[in-house]
């Protein structure tokens, strides 16, 4: 017979062992989840400039193309009974306004830099006398301003006969055709004289109109026909003279002032053939 305390004992054991645990595996915590990486890309848009550094540290204003400069956007009037239209101003119900540059007397170094920092393309009038033998600084006009006609030698034209005006005319559009490479279809008459003769005598040289002047900028002020401030339509004449620059930056800030923007007169006097 087995002892009463051993038996006991044995039992103690059994439950002591029974009641130990042994130590569980250790588990690591999840992994946090990544929220998806999200980029937003900012898009910043800088607004063009009103306007830049200009010649002799002037300033510029800058204007922006309402369209497609070059696209025709209204045919010229017809010719009528074998002589151009005169074209005073143009019918536009849009801020628009229209700079031409006469004769082409003083070839001013900074001419070119004005019209392509203002986005502005004056149309061009010019004397074969003032063109040949200079063709090249003309040519540094391509692609900023168109070239037009405005006689050979700058005569006084009415009263004159057929023959003097046409060989005037004619003449002056084969010369800058030959030495630019456009043949011009706008005519401007000297002093802005003409008589029926001119009219007739340009339409015989091909040209679409003849093209006059509602304002004027001389010594830096502009100077207008009507009123005291320029409105759509209006034509303003200027002249390749020592002035330039003070009479272009006059016209620029005058159409600021006014709310207008400056545009391609060629644009609205297009070929009667053209699609607008």
């Amino acid at each position: 017979m087995r002892p009463r305390g051993v038996a006991v004992l044995v039992a103690v054991v059994a439950v002591v062992g029974g009641c130990s645990s042994r130590p569980e595996a250790r588990q690591e915590p999840p992994a946090p989840v990544s929220a998806a990486a999200t980029t937003t890309t900012a898009t910043t848009t800088t607004a063009p400039p009103t306007a830049v550094p200009g010649p002799g540290g002037t300033t510029i204003p800058v204007f922006q193309q309402p369209y497609a400069f070059g696209t025709p956007q209204r045919q010229a009037p017809p010719i009528v009974d074998g002589m151009v239209p005169v074209v005073r101003r143009i019918e536009t119900d849009r801020p628009y306004v229209f700079i031409t540059v006469d004769d082409g007397a003083v070839r001013h170094p900074a001419a070119a830099e004005l019209m392509r920092k203002s986005g502005v393309e004056p149309s061009l009038f010019l004397n074969s006398k003032h063109v040949d033998g200079y063709a090249e600084y003309w040519k540094g006009f391509d692609g900023l301003a168109p070239v037009h006609a405005h006689t050979a030698t700058h005569p006084d034209l009415t009263g004159t006969p057929y023959e003097f005006q046409r060989q005037e005319i004619c003449g002056n559009a084969e010369l800058l055709r030959t030495r630019l490479g456009a043949r011009p279809k706008l005519f401007r008459p000297p002093f802005g004289n003409f008589d029926l003769t001119t009219r007739r005598a340009a339409a015989d040289c091909g040209f679409t109109a003849l093209v006059m002047w509602t304002a004027a900028v001389n010594d830096g002020v502009v100077q207008f026909q009507a009123g005291a401030r320029l409105n759509a339509g209006d034509i303003v004449l200027m002249h390749f003279r020592h002035t330039f620059v003070e009479d272009f930056l006059a016209f620029l800030e005058r159409c600021k002032a006014d709310g207008l923007t400056p545009v391609v007169l060629d644009d609205f006097l297009a070929d009667p053939k053209a699609t607008v």
